[in-house]
């Protein structure tokens, strides 16, 4: 079945082996790794993605997405689209892979109910909490990645296992307070089109949303990104209000850490406070990422 996915945003299955106790998937290989060490690992892997770079990246992924939702013969929920799970060939275009948790989505039924598998800080609220899976699992996961694109940031910093602090959390406080432009990576300086950026935060938004209805099919998605279709209003999340002063103030000050980077309470991106890796299953990242110094 994976092998039958041709798309030039996914990775390529050449073959496989299943002889005795071995049993191994032949990927294509792709030279730049993972768009989480991209972004995110230490700094002798890390890479400087550029604003062209890092739309193209996002076009990519969201093509793929949609291919697999509604273009391929076989239509697939992938379960798992997180920065690890993106591959970058030498030209840095993405290609989603590790398919070891994708659900074909049968026609004859409104939605998949399975056990729950998937990344925490990814899953959408209604799999996460009902096992309620369709499509809009995988177009919420790619709004979180969208905003860690933008951002440069990881989705979940933690510096305790009680105190985490969320970029979808500090995204829609931003959107609140119309201050979205502080949610830009400061290492593009001013090297970006301010308009491409806040169509991709506010698409990235869109599909986050907490509601499943409320989220754009990958195609929608494509078409607000590539084309300039006018992105419909977000609704707004009673979540946000929720957000206390103290909390809010937290997050400003670790989103902000440029401004004062020999803060000791702000962690560089290449502190121990890593992306999640962890599934909520027994399922393994096949492409592990970790930045723990120890």
């Amino acid at each position: 079945m994976i092998s039958a996915l041709q798309h030039p945003n996914l990775v390529k299955l050449y073959g496989c082996c299943m002889e005795g106790n071995q049993l191994s998937l032949i990927y294509e290989y792709l030279e730049n790794n993972s768009l989480a060490r991209a972004m995110f690992g230490p700094e002798e892997h890390r890479l400087k993605l550029d604003w062209p770079t890092r739309r193209r990246i996002c076009l990519g992924i969201a093509r793929g997405l949609a291919y697999l939702h509604g273009e391929s013969r076989i239509k697939i929920v992938h379960r798992d689209i997180k920065a690890t799970n993106v591959l970058l060939d030498k030209d840095l275009n993405p290609k989603i892979s590790d398919f070891g948790l994708a659900k074909l989505d049968e026609e004859d039924d409104t939605h998949i109910s399975t056990r729950v598998a998937g990344t925490i800080g990814y899953m959408a609220p209604e799999y996460a909490t009902r096992g309620h899976l369709t499509e809009k699992a995988d177009v919420y996961s790619f709004g979180i990645v969208a905003l860690e694109i933008v951002s440069g940031r990881s989705n979940v910093f933690s510096r305790t296992k009680e105190d985490k602090i969320y970029l979808l959390d500090w995204a829609l406080v931003l959107k609140e307070q119309g201050n979205l432009m502080e949610l830009v990576d400061t290492d593009l300086g001013s090297n970006f089109d301010k308009e491409q950026v806040m169509v991709m935060i506010n698409v990235a938004l869109l599909c986050a949303n907490a509601s499943p209805t409320n989220r754009p099919s990958m195609s929608s998605v494509l078409s607000m990104l590539e084309c300039g279709v006018d992105v419909p209003d977000l609704v707004p999340d009673s979540n946000v209000s929720d957000i206390d002063e103290t909390k809010s103030e937290a997050m400003r000050r670790y989103y902000q850490f440029s401004i004062e980077k020999t803060a000791s309470t702000i962690p560089s991106k290449s502190s121990s406070y890593g992306p999640p890796t962890g599934s909520s299953t027994s399922g393994v990242d096949l492409y592990p990422f970790s930045v723990d110094s120890d």
